[in-house]
């Protein structure tokens, strides 16, 4: 008679859980993550060191504390519009109004606070709200007509910046209060080295938090899950190369302020999307609407909330904008803002066909896009050099993204 072996026992707390292969296997992982299409923020990334090295070669002040500290001052404000922009990418749909948005809500910051004596946060709450109903309007027009989003927020961004021309009238212009909280925040204010350094810990701490977290449920379900190795390796990394760029940028002015701000937005929606029912649910009506209606998501109101915060976050970069430029103006939202948000959240690795992206994506893309603005000025070259090849760099990234879509449909029907 044969007698089986005894089946050695698998400890749930053990770190020999099953098919555990530690750094070898998230290398192998990886790779056939890239090989079925799934490439992620790789591009943006690659573009990006492509840009530092090009750009450093010809001007080295290009890579100076000081000069990147601008960098981020200037990336901020149009960055929170991209981030709003990934909500709508998000489900296939667009938003072209974004860019005249913004500039309703820093003429609405002007007229309300400096020339009807409003409290500021009292202007910054109306313009926020004015740009939630703006959205919900949107959101309307689709669900209730079935009117595309192209040709709703293209109405509306011909009325939005008729709003705003009639808010500033004649004049055109209203300067805000150079020594006010906001103008400061928009131009100088920048974090002290130790508020720098403890926040640099945070996106380590919650990704080890949320690793481990996310762990324990898959070992309680008897699958495979990382090592804690691999998990706190990660951490450790993304740590050591946040204070290594704090290190690098209290060699000049700093850390900016509204930087922080922003980089703060990005980490709480991508853990909205990740991490929530919501953020799943745009996913999958962005994957497959119909199926996803039939699911028992509720369609309508992942189409409002998406249009809704994308034209707050609009809103709420026009503020920045304000601040960041002391003023007020009909130039405020016009020429390449809506060209520079939607080219930072497609170019930062968000489809344009929905149901694919990150939140980081509008943090690389917004950095890629001001990186080359800023590289071409130190060069002393002709701004018609940005938009050809901010466009080109945008054309790229809608072929990467074509490309890996038609992989990944042939990798599943293989």
């Amino acid at each position: 008679m044969t007698v089986s072996a005894p089946v050695p026992s698998l400890d749930r707390g053990d770190e020999r859980v099953r098919h555990d292969e530690g750094l070898r296997g998230e290398l192998r992982a990886f790779l056939d993550r890239v090989r079925s299409g799934d490439l992620g923020m790789l591009p943006v990334i690659v573009g990006l060191i492509v840009i530092t090295i090009v750009f450093t070669s010809l001007n080295p002040i290009f890579v100076a504390p000081n000069n990147l500290v601008n960098l981020l001052f200037d990336c901020s404000s149009v960055g929170l519009i991209s981030l709003g922009v990934v909500f709508v990418l998000l489900l296939g749909e667009i938003d072209l109004s974004i860019g005249s948005m913004s500039g309703l809500s820093s003429a609405m910051l002007g007229v309300f606070w400096v020339s009807s004596g409003w409290p500021v946060w009292a202007a910054i709450v109306a313009a926020l709200v004015a740009g939630a109903v703006i959205g919900l309007v949107y959101a309307e027009l689709y669900n209730r007509f079935g009117m595309p989003s192209f040709v709703a927020t293209l109405a509306g961004l011909l009325a939005l910046l008729g709003l705003q021309l009639y808010l500033l009238g004649d004049t055109g212009s209203i300067n805000l209060p150079y020594g006010s909280p906001i103008v400061r925040f928009g131009q100088t204010l920048i974090l002290p080295t130790w508020l720098s350094v403890v926040l640099a810990l945070v996106p380590g701490a919650a990704m080890l938090a949320t690793g481990l977290a996310e762990r324990g449920h898959r070992v309680a379900a008897n699958l495979s899950a990382k090592p804690l190795r691999i998990l706190s390796l990660k951490a450790a990394a993304t740590t050591i190369l946040l204070l290594l760029a704090i290190f690098y940028l209290s060699l000049g002015r700093g850390v900016p302020a509204i930087f922080v701000l922003f980089a703060l937005l990005v980490m709480a929606t991508e853990y909205a999307l990740r991490r929530t029912k919501w953020g799943r649910s745009m996913f999958a009506i962005g994957g497959n609407r119909e199926a996803a209606r039939r699911a028992g998501i509720n369609v309508r109101n992942i189409y409002r909330s998406a249009f809704m915060l994308c034209s707050a976050f609009a809103a709420g970069g026009g503020i920045l904008v304000a601040g960041r430029l002391a003023s007020a103006s009909r130039q405020a939202g016009t020429g390449d803002v809506n060209l520079n948000a939607i080219a930072a959240a497609v170019i930062g690795g968000t489809s344009l066909f929905g149901g694919r992206g990150s939140a980081y994506s509008a943090l690389l893309g917004v950095i890629v896009i001001q990186a080359i603005s800023n590289g071409l000025t130190l060069l002393n070259l002709s701004s018609s050099l940005r938009y050809m090849i901010t466009g080109a760099v945008l054309a790229v990234a809608v072929i990467v993204d074509s490309l890996a879509r038609r992989s990944r449909a042939s990798h599943g029907r293989a």
